[in-house]
């Protein structure tokens, strides 16, 4: 492939010069220090650095172009390429280059605040259990016809992203799905991606500290089912209890499913039994029905389980198949996952590391009718200030006993973050203890229950990792709790 033909669609502020539009194109890189020789180097400005800094270093290793917004710098002006926007280009370049991998798969994009990880874990295990090889991207971890990788970001930057749908499309895989956060959308990570279906879930206050307002972080969600430099979805499905789904502006040719528990919901949940052993409904859209049991808890999984139901029946996959699909999924890691050493009280831990995400998994824990609810939560450094005193208040007033305590501080003070969240949980009269050290607060947490309470480690969930100011240290909630409660003389049943 040619520099010509890879650029195909992404707009230029300059032609390029015939020459350079013949080169011949190995690969493409946003990190100079992996440009080859016949790459092409696309500098952007990043979080942390700006990659137009390394622009010379990556033509010293052999690149034969630069793309970038910016001019030319006089002494690679004749392998220069200025474009309008440098992560769009991106993104454009790399579905050229890898053959638009997208179209040959059936992609499904899920975004939201919460139930975005669930919902896509629901969606792969029904595709699966219809017969398809399949593709799962998000926070968790990335999954590729049967292969496992770390998860680097929910949604990858849009070379690695395209890339894996190429290597998924190489293995005969026929579906994907993903995750697609907000940053993604806003910074172009999947513009020009050909979604079959997008999936909307809910979105509550989140992700302030980069889009500054509620409304900009619904016009970042918009843009999926704008198409977002692409066409727009085939299929939107559309939680009709959360009031910004509905607010949702959609392209005439998109086809429409409405979920939720409401009467104006085409696809509905009728005659849910709730329980510590699972889920049981019946599925209603218009005259089809069908029952569906899940070993998930609670009422927000009703919610995640129709829009994977919503998202399985846009590609016609018969009832029995996806209610097949979603009986197998056991567990999805970090979601209201049971640590059990054979305590006589309940121990989860959860991801919610949000208001909305701490009432919904207290409500799903107070749905099991315990003698008490006690939550460990923190709050993460670096992110938004203003929900610390919203999370602690959240906790505060819907359990009995509260353990405040550090997440992920990153370069903040945890005291200072503790502090600010500690604003919240005084304007309720629970009792509360503060502990800056997370394993010592779990500790705590747990040797505070009794027979027949519910104890949640709220805000990390999946997470293996605690990043403190200077580095990054091993921790899991789950394996400190099972190390807590087998220190306390708790010995799993064989």
């Amino acid at each position: 492939m040619n520099l010509g033909e890879m650029l195909t669609g992404v707009r230029l502020r300059q032609p390029l010069s015939p020459e350079l539009a013949r080169s011949t194109i190995e690969g493409l890189e946003y990190d100079s220090r992996r440009a080859g020789k016949g790459f092409v180097y696309f500098a952007f400005p990043g979080s942390r650095v700006d990659g137009r800094e390394f622009a010379r270093d990556a033509v010293a290793r052999g690149a034969v172009a630069v793309a970038s917004e910016s001019p030319a710098p006089p002494e690679l002006a004749g392998q220069w390429v200025q474009v309008e926007h440098g992560r769009q280009a991106l993104a454009l370049a790399s579905r050229n280059f890898y053959g638009r991998p997208d179209e040959h798969l059936g992609l499904t994009g899920i975004t939201g605040t919460n139930g975005k990880t669930t919902t896509a874990y629901l969606l792969d295990s029904i595709l699966r259990a219809a017969g398809y090889t399949t593709a799962l991207i998000g926070t968790i971890e990335y999954h590729l016809a049967g292969r496992v990788l770390p998860a680097v970001n929910t949604t990858p930057e849009s070379l690695e992203l395209v890339r894996l749908f190429w290597q998924v499309e190489q293995a005969r895989g026929t579906h994907a799905t993903m995750e697609v956060s907000s940053h993604a959308l806003a910074l172009g990570r999947v513009y020009g991606l050909r979604f079959h279906t997008a999936v909307f879930t809910n979105l509550t206050r989140d992700h302030l500290d980069f889009h500054g307002t509620m409304e900009a972080y619904f016009a970042a969600k918009q843009m999926l089912f704008e198409g977002a430099g692409g066409p727009p979805p085939g299929f939107a499905v559309l939680n009709r209890d959360d009031t910004y789904a509905r607010q949702l502006k959609l392209h005439p040719q998109t086809r429409t499913i409405w979920y939720g528990l409401g009467q104006e919901s085409n696809l509905r949940a009728l005659h849910i039994s709730s329980g510590f052993q699972g889920l049981r409904f019946d599925v209603r859209l218009g005259k089809l029905r069908f029952a569906v049991e899940s070993p998930l808890i609670g009422k927000i999984n009703v919610y995640n389980i129709l829009a994977a139901c919503g998202a399985g029946l846009s590609y016609d996959i018969p009832p029995d198949t996806i209610a097949r699909g979603i009986a197998q999924l056991r567990a999805v890691p970090g979601r209201f996952e049971r640590v059990d050493e054979g305590q006589p009280f309940t121990v989860v831990v959860d991801y919610a590391h949000t208001d909305d995400a701490l009432r919904n998994v207290i409500a799903v824990a107070r749905a099991l009718e315990p003698k008490r609810v006690i939550t460990l939560f923190g709050c993460g450094g670096d992110r938004d200030r203003t929900k610390r005193p919203l999370m602690g208040q959240a906790a505060a007033e819907a359990s009995d006993f509260v353990v405040l305590t550090s997440d992920n501080p990153r370069s903040e003070d945890p005291l200072a973050i503790m502090n600010d969240a500690l604003v919240g949980i005084r304007r309720k009269d629970v009792p509360h203890i503060v502990e800056p050290d997370r394993a010592t607060a779990i500790g705590r947490a747990l040797k505070e229950a009794r027979e027949g309470d519910i104890v949640i480690l709220a805000g990390k969930g999946h997470e293996t990792y605690q990043v403190l100011k200077d580095k990054t240290i091993e921790f899991d909630d789950r394996a400190v709790a099972s190390e807590v409660l087998r220190g306390y003389g708790y010995h799993k049943p064989q």
